[in-house]
């Protein structure tokens, strides 16, 4: 090349702190923060509130009196749910992501605060009796919220730059929820805005860090599922996981054609007014408990239950077991989810998973497929492959399950296993994204 021609390093790169996508990662990183600080509050009340659960049910198991004052808490929590939801039902029901998803579309807007601490209340009035919801949906509404509000109270900002604020609190809100600062921003970019641009995703990345780094205060450093995966998977098991992987994409397309047609179960029931739909869920959650307390909520405290079964049945009463409280969570998330509550369907989907990688596994390690020892190791792809097969964010589901299991020995299987559910969910019918399609069954009105 001539030397006229020649480009020197000088001509191509920028001056220091001159990229227009570095402008808002310190309003990121106090978005982060602030949310952490707050989700952090959220989950160790629903946290100390189960352990309460698994106090109170065998109480009154031995003292079936007791059944009674318990009944009437219920449904003073449903008042309390309806009174709060009144006139606001549209913002406060559900995981909020379809919200969010409507405001940056530009068909909805939110008056933060209210939304906050409503969402704040409401969810914990929802999620801590026991009914089969994630605590991820509302956190990252409220971290939604946060981020909505500093843009407009304390950083002035244009209307572009509060919805970037808005998306790096929605994505802080999933990382602090989960203790999971990649999958926090993946979110965000695979399910809620659909692209990569620095603009976005540096920001994002710093509010979920930032998030995070908040969680430390509540519950330390360790993974919020901490699971010992000791042993890899034998190469001779994996044409298993395709079986594995289409009837956990069969079974991800049923439970989005549940859910979709939620609403219309729903609106056939005219005697209860909508915003006290709650009583349904909350009535119905308490013989469940009465039977095992351990299947309550939507907490990651049933996937610690289901680590610990085989040791304690035989193979035969554990896989029983399994099939009955595959049953039970699938049809109580559908009725917890379907009735008018603040709450997520993000953990509810990942112990459904959870269940169905323990079928598979306890039938494998019975069959001869794979050790004892691999177990923990189904239920860790079943989550994953079953999440992503039902919300369609595979990369998410990976990045999620990863941080929070806090192993990467399984990427592999666990990436063959997702592609084959997700594909087969795809190819029977399943919505490309599940909160798109949440998203369309509602009325916005801006």
């Amino acid at each position: 090349m001539p030397n006229s021609q020649q480009i020197r390093s000088r001509d191509l790169l920028r001056r220091p702190f001159s990229q227009p996508f570095l402008n808002h990662v310190g309003a990121g990183i106090v978005v982060g923060f602030l949310t952490g600080l707050v989700v952090g509050a959220f989950r160790w009340i629903i946290d100390q509130t189960l352990k309460f659960l698994a106090d109170i049910y065998p109480q009154m198991a031995s003292h079936p009196l007791w059944i009674l004052p318990y009944v009437l808490v219920m449904v003073i929590i449903a008042l309390l749910l309806g009174r709060l939801l009144k006139g606001r039902t549209l913002d406060l029901v559900g995981s909020g992501v379809p919200q969010i998803e409507a405001i940056l579309l530009g068909k909805h807007e939110m008056k933060w605060w209210s939304v906050l601490w409503r969402k704040f209340v409401g969810g914990l009035l929802a999620i801590c009796p026991g009914l089969f919801l994630g605590r991820e949906g509302p956190c990252i509404q409220m971290g939604a919220c946060i981020g909505q509000g500093l843009s407009e109270k304390i950083f002035h900002l244009n209307k572009e730059d509060r919805h970037l604020l808005l998306q790096c609190g929605a994505a802080a809100g999933l990382a602090a929820a989960f203790s999971a600062p990649l999958a926090g921003t993946v979110f965000l970019l695979e399910e809620i805005t659909h692209n990569f641009r620095n603009r976005v995703w540096v920001p994002a990345l710093a509010a979920c860090i930032a998030a995070d780094f908040a969680t430390f205060f509540y519950f330390g450093t360790k993974p919020c599922l901490y699971l010992p995966i000791k042993t890899d998977l034998p190469f001779s098991a994996y044409p298993w996981l395709l079986v594995v992987g289409i009837v956990i994409g069969a079974g991800a397309y049923g439970f989005q054609y549940g859910i979709l047609n939620l609403h219309w179960w729903y609106g056939k029931l005219t005697l209860i007014p909508q915003r006290f739909h709650s009583i349904i869920p909350l009535l119905l959650v308490i013989p469940v408990g009465l039977w095992n307390v351990n299947l309550l909520g939507g907490s990651h405290k049933v996937i610690q239950f289901l680590t610990t079964m085989p040791a304690n049945n035989s193979w035969a009463t554990c896989l029983g077991l399994l099939v009955i409280f595959l049953v039970i969570r699938f049809v109580g998330t559908m009725i917890s989810y379907g009735a008018t509550v603040p709450g997520g369907i993000f953990m509810p989907i990942f112990v459904l998973g959870g269940i169905w990688g323990a079928i598979a596994g306890i039938i494998m390690v019975h069959a001869g497929i794979i050790p004892a020892s691999c177990y923990l190791n189904m239920i860790v792809l079943g989550m994953t492959s079953y999440i992503a097969a039902t919300e369609g964010t595979p990369f998410t589901s990976i990045l999620l399950a990863t941080e929070m299991v806090g192993s990467i020995e399984q990427i592999l299987p666990m990436a063959l296993l997702t592609f084959v559910a997700y594909y087969t969910s795809m190819a029977l019918g399943s919505q490309p994204l599940i909160y798109d399609a949440l998203r369309e069954e509602m009325v916005f009105e801006k």
